[in-house]
């Protein structure tokens, strides 16, 4: 097979592969048929993550049909199309028996693309199935339910539920990458008030817009002053911190109420100040954390019955084949207009068939 493999910081390529094997009982073999590309990816490229080995095949997002499974799974068979989700739970020590899977002792946590080889390959393994895959109805399209295996639940989760979120509440979102979009998407399922969305690509604030954020605006015009007047000087109920830089990290503590929530969700690489000087008197709680996935099933109803915008995040499509230049893409944002790239399977297949 191939995959796309780190082999250091600014260093990765798309070549060929041992196809991947049962190791474990628990384990099941996925062919892909849609993966995508994360912005944690681009993290790990840069050299943020530095856990991720040279030699791992990167991406923890995908859509497939399992081939194979190991003698103890349940839930999932040969044949199966399936969500592999980016976090991978034993479901047998303390963690997982809390539903927090991202902190999975047992063997799981976020390992696909990090510790393990991940899913921007032709097949991959994943161990402990019958918790990390999710089975898909036939209702719902790949590219819809490629953003179901960590955008939407870690958006909605670090985001809109650690955020607290509430009906009538003013909501700021620092950063409109696909997870600020999802971030704005799912924030509405509980009524807030108004939502603001800062981001300094102008594309990317239409598509804010579009998701329905009420107000929108360029960091590099004093956002915080935009929602002091919105909230008569008092600031946000929740700030969403979705980038992963020190200077979103300190606009959003700038920009929340005395007794306001600062939700922080983007990965950061390097050491963010915390003006604690500024904060004790405020009462401002600071929240941040990996997702842990207990949501996945409920936002696959909920995509399903057509309740959330995921496909519409998707700008671009490519072959499997063309990773590379799908990070590109994904990685030139800022000039290309990407918010989340999709890369799948049939296309490659549909494409070699028109040349035959």
């Amino acid at each position: 097979m191939k995959g796309y493999v780190f082999h250091g910081p600014g260093q990765s390529s798309w070549e060929d592969l041992p196809d991947p094997a049962v190791k474990e009982p628990t384990d099941a073999i996925v062919r892909v048929d849609a993966v995508t590309v994360c912005g944690t990816d681009l993290h790990i490229l840069k050299g943020d993550v530095p856990e991720v080995r040279p030699g791992t095949v990167l991406g923890h997002e995908a859509v497939g049909e399992v081939v194979e499974s190991g003698a103890d799974v349940r839930t999932v068979r040969p044949g199966d199309r399936v969500l592999i989700s980016c976090i991978t739970a034993c479901g047998r020590c303390a963690y997982c028996r809390k539903a927090m899977y991202g902190q999975c002792r047992g063997g799981g946590g976020w390992i696909l693309g990090h510790l393990v080889d991940g899913t921007q390959a032709e097949y991959v393994r994943v161990p402990y199935a019958d918790l990390s895959v999710h089975t898909l109805p036939a209702a719902l399209d790949d590219r819809d339910a490629v953003l179901l295996a960590d955008i939407f639940p870690t958006a909605y989760e670090v985001g809109v539920l650690k955020g607290r979120v509430r009906p009538g509440d003013t909501v700021a979102v620092v950063g409109a990458g696909p997870i600020g979009l999802a971030a704005v998407a799912t924030a509405r399922l509980l009524s807030p008030q108004r939502i603001l969305v800062v981001d300094p690509a102008e594309t990317r604030r239409r598509a804010a817009r579009h998701l329905g954020a009420d107000a929108v605006a360029d960091p590099a015009k004093a956002p915080e002053r935009l929602m002091a007047d919105l909230t008569d000087g008092l600031g946000a109920d929740v700030v969403i911190e979705a980038v992963g830089l020190p200077e979103s990290f300190e606009l959003c503590t700038r920009m929340v109420r005395p007794g306001g929530r600062v939700a922080n969700v983007g990965v950061h690489g390097k050491p963010a100040t915390l003006h604690l000087e500024d904060l004790w008197i405020k009462n401002v709680t600071i929240t941040t954390g990996l997702v842990d996935t207990h949501s996945t099933p409920a936002l696959l109803r909920m995509a399903t019955a057509g309740r959330l915008p995921t496909s519409e995040l998707v700008t671009h499509t490519f072959p499997l084949e063309h990773m590379a230049l799908a990070y590109d893409v994904f990685a030139g944002a800022a000039d290309t207009g990407a918010l989340k790239v999709v890369l799948e399977r049939h296309r490659h297949e549909e494409q070699a068939a028109a040349a035959a």
